[in-house]
């Protein structure tokens, strides 16, 4: 997970681990979470699938600073 702090939010960039089967590659779903103090703000859905969990969790923040761009 990355995090980082934009505009006066928080903002989680997470990774979550996808493998169908043994033999085929990792995938990790990138999903965002944005946070103002302790409460939660918006959370993104599943955002992709991307082959690393660095691209996954960019992806992740990338979605929360377009999010507060728009709606900050």
């Amino acid at each position: 997970m990355q995090t980082e702090r934009y505009g006066g939010y928080a903002l989680w960039g997470h990774a979550i681990l996808q493998q169908e089967g043994i033999l085929q590659a990792e995938q990790f779903a990138a999903s965002g979470t944005i946070t103002e103090g302790t409460k939660v703000v918006e959370v993104s859905g599943v955002l992709g699938a991307f082959g690393t969990q660095e691209e996954a969790e960019a992806a992740g923040l990338a979605w929360g600073r377009a999010w507060v761009d728009s709606h900050g």
